[in-house]
């Protein structure tokens, strides 16, 4: 099978959270433009692209930070907001300055999530995951990316950045997709 990404968090992470018994590579594969306008339609045309490419199973996935005060922005915007594609801290900057005179009940947020995985025969599997959570006002904790260091989940008192990698795994938005694609790709082998 093959990740159609080049992001190593991201291969690091869904290689943790899948366990099944495949190798996942990042997908060296040309650029493909992202211009669906949601989360599943991006990750079909990476998954479509690199497994019409190699003739292999193409996993991909395409998730956002959705803002309940920005109507759901960022969304699939999220790696891009502050105008550059993967600008980790020009976005957190932007947003928290967005946000700023927000008050903390004012400040709800999830992580979305959409996998999938595309075979040559022609069939998907689709597969979402959501964190429910809120924003707080500054970046707190060394571990993630994107917008972790703000993410604070439903429940929690840290930020995503503040807990291991294994928790994060097991409560993100990300694993809930990927290991419900993963039950699912278990079915279709049987």
């Amino acid at each position: 099978m093959i990740l159609a990404s080049t992001n190593p968090h991201k291969l690091a992470e869904v290689r943790a959270i899948l366990n099944l018994p495949i190798e996942l590579a990042p997908a060296d594969l040309p650029e493909v433009v992202e211009d669906a306008t949601s989360f599943t339609g991006n990750a079909l045309i990476k998954a479509r692209a690199a497994c019409q490419a190699t003739g292999e199973i193409a996993l991909a996935d395409d998730s956002g930070l959705c803002v309940d005060v920005l109507g759901g922005a960022p969304g699939i915007f999220s790696a891009r907001w502050a105008g550059v594609h993967g600008d980790d801290e020009g976005n957190l900057r932007l947003l928290l300055t967005q946000l700023a005179d927000m008050k903390p009940e004012n400040r709800g947020a999830s992580f979305r999530c959409v996998a999938v995985a595309c075979f040559p025969d022609g069939s998907e599997i689709v597969a979402e995951g959501r964190l429910p959570g809120s924003l707080a006002t500054a970046p707190r904790g060394e571990g993630g990316f994107g917008y972790d260091p703000i993410f604070v989940p439903a429940g929690s008192k840290l930020t995503i950045a503040e807990m291991s990698a294994e928790h994060k795994n097991e409560i993100s938005h990300r694993g809930a997709a990927f290991r419900e694609l993963a039950k699912r790709l278990r079915r279709r082998k049987h």
